[in-house]
Parts: C-alpha cells; sequence; structure tokens
C-alpha cells in the first residue's frame, strides 16, 4: 500500500469530499457563509480563497492519497486568512502560530495514521517557512447530537490534537485552543529523513518529522 502527500492546489481541490468542497465555513465570517451557502455558490467561493492564499502566502492544504485514492487532508492559513478564526471562545490565534483549520480521514482510511502523517506533513512545510507553531481549535463534544451540526464536521475533535502532539493552551468546555510547537523540527537533517523513509517504505518524506535521538546518548531533554 503507497501513502503520498500532495499539497492543496485549484487542481487538487477537486480530490476533497464533495461536502468539504462545497464548505466555506472556515473560510468566510459566518454572515457571509451563511449568504453563500442560501443563494450563492460556496464552491466558487472556496475556490476564490484557495486561489487568493495560494497566491498571496502559500502553500494553504495538504491531502493524503493512498493507492492513488484521496484519503484524507488539512487545510492551514495564518489567522489573518481565516475569518471565522475571530468567532470562538477561545480566540485569538497567537500571533506566531499559523491555523490549522480542519483535518478529515475518509472513513475507509480511519485508523491507519493518516491523520498523522497530515499534521507532520504541514508541520515540515510551515517549519521551512518560519513559522513557529500550529494552532487549532478543537470540538469538545464531537459528534454529539445538537443544533451545530455543521459546526461539528468542520471542527476536528479534540482528541485528535491531542493525540498528534498539540497541547491545550486556552481551556473551553466545548472549543479549546490548542498549540504544536515546531521549533524541535528545525534541526532535523535530511540524511536523518531519508533513513527514515527507507525504514517506512513508501511513506513520503513529508510524513518524517519525529525527533530521533541518537543510540549513544545517556539522557535527553525534552523540550
Amino acid at each position: 500500500m503507497s501513502r503520498r502527500l500532495v499539497n492543496l492546489t485549484l487542481d487538487t481541490l477537486e480530490d476533497l469530499p464533495r461536502p468539504c468542497r462545497e464548505c466555506v465555513f472556515w473560510e468566510l465570517d459566518p454572515v457571509s457563509a451563511e449568504r453563500a451557502c442560501a443563494s450563492g455558490d460556496p464552491g466558487l467561493e472556496k475556490e476564490a480563497w484557495v486561489s487568493q492564499t495560494l497566491l498571496e502566502w502559500g502553500s494553504c492544504g495538504k491531502l493524503a492519497y493512498v493507492d492513488g485514492m484521496p484519503a484524507g487532508f488539512v487545510m492551514y492559513a495564518p489567522p489573518a486568512y481565516v475569518p471565522r478564526s475571530m468567532a470562538f471562545p477561545t480566540s485569538p490565534v497567537s500571533a506566531d502560530a499559523a491555523l490549522l483549520m480542519t483535518a478529515h480521514v475518509v472513513a475507509a482510511f480511519a485508523g491507519g495514521g493518516l491523520g498523522r502523517m497530515l499534521v507532520q506533513g504541514v508541520a515540515r512545510d510551515l517549519t521551512k517557512r518560519g513559522v513557529k507553531a500550529i494552532e487549532a481549535f478543537g470540538d469538545a463534544k464531537f459528534g454529539e447530537a445538537d443544533d451545530e451540526r455543521q459546526q461539528n464536521s468542520c471542527v476536528a475533535p479534540v482528541d485528535f490534537f491531542l493525540s498528534v502532539g498539540f497541547k491545550t493552551v486556552r481551556p473551553h468546555p466545548r472549543y479549546p485552543r490548542l498549540r504544536l510547537e515546531l521549533r524541535t523540527a528545525l534541526s532535523w537533517k535530511s540524511d536523518v529523513e531519508y533513513a527514515l523513509e527507507k525504514l517506512l517504505g513508501s511513506m513520503s518524506p513529508e510524513t518524517l518529522l519525529r525527533p530521533v535521538r541518537p543510540a549513544t546518548a545517556t539522557r535527553s531533554v525534552e523540550n
């Protein structure tokens, strides 16, 4: 089974699941998003957002493929590009961080580590671009029946972020803000990545972000 990551572009945007392809929850402010969904074409609004963000800031998403099939994606951007980021009770996102807007793995591929692979790909990209951290709003009640069904589907569960290394920086009973520091990734060397890729088979170097300590070390210091 081969797995690879690619950047989100206007071409690969079409590989997002259809509900996500037409969702502008993050890309527009609440009022504009509601208006677009009621009377406009949210798919065009999302395409316009991706186009503008790519031109002005650069890569803003990753897609994972398994044996050539779209299996999951993440989207991320500076909070200034994400109007919805100011609508949470735990806003604002820290000035030194990019916002991981959403993460989704297709149900058929769940449980295989794709979520971690996607987040590691984002971390590698942002580290190269000088970003200090990733922050995200998590849903502590993800999947529970309530009146916020759309928000439930667009905000990833808190447990997911905790499982891939995020820590809570601002608690909230529903939408805590979490953070993943990227400073430990700055010292990675390409030869280490290559060695790990060989060990992990077909996984892309973009998935290899976890530091490896020398075998001869007698003690380590956790940052």
